[in-house]
């Protein structure tokens, strides 16, 4: 039995290996999380396959189906709306829950590819032998914990934040960390990228200049990056 995880593109369509394009091709079914997302991507590459939706508010019942359907043997792959599965979305619960259910029988095979999270780490200039993902900051609850830690992290940290929230974060960071040095990049890869550099009061201000829309990757320079390099 064989589940493959495959990354699909961020923005641009481009964006896909041929080995990606050739396991969808072959696929008998592909879970995803919004149907009519991912049928756009198939729909560009002229790939006509039966669409299956698991998300975060998905129950035992759904589950239970793509158990059935990966026992008979069928080729199942596994996308998210944009990006590697796994990665801040549903698809690590669904591997985890597949694999305590059928153990050994399972094998999981994954397709790489885009990455918002490790496109922005790319072209940050901080250092990534080492870093911290902490996905999206919780809008409330353990919210001052998280922006604690990245304040004295002594490695670089990657964040995601939505278009609702981008302008809370900097204002909250500018009071936090004023001096740190962050990058923010700004729908990676579609047609209005943009990636701003520089101190939290200056990306703010950049940001308000622009016309604020998107998702956003923030990228958080270590405690110490300026002590070494400024």
């Amino acid at each position: 039995m064989k589940l493959y995880v495959l990354a699909t593109p961020i923005g641009n369509l481009g964006d896909i290996s041929n080995r990606a394009l050739e396991i969808l091709r072959s696929a008998d079914l592909i879970v995803c999380e919004d149907t009519r997302v991912s049928k756009h991507l198939l729909d560009h590459y002229k790939i006509s396959k039966p669409l299956y939706s698991y998300h975060q508010h998905s129950n035992s019942l759904v589950i239970n189906k793509i158990i059935q359907k990966v026992s008979t043997g069928e080729n199942i792959v596994y996308i998210t709306d944009a990006g590697t599965p796994g990665i801040s979305d549903p698809g690590g619960k669904l591997v985890a829950y597949l694999q305590y259910i059928l153990k050994d029988k399972l094998q999981v095979i994954p397709i790489p590819g885009p990455s918002a999270m490790l496109a922005a780490l790319s072209v940050s200039g901080f250092p990534t032998d080492s870093f911290l993902f902490v996905g999206f900051i919780p809008h409330k609850k353990g919210r001052q914990t998280i922006l604690k830690k990245i304040q004295l992290s002594d490695i670089t940290v990657v964040c995601y934040e939505s278009v609702h929230r981008i302008e809370k974060l900097l204002a909250e960071i500018q009071v936090l960390m004023p001096e740190r040095l962050i990058v923010v990049a700004r729908e990676l890869t579609k047609k209005f990228e943009k990636i701003y550099r520089g101190r939290p009061v200056e990306v703010a201000q950049n940001l308000k200049n622009d016309m604020v829309k998107g998702e956003f990757v923030v990228v958080f320079s270590p405690a110490n990056f300026i002590e070494k390099y400024d």
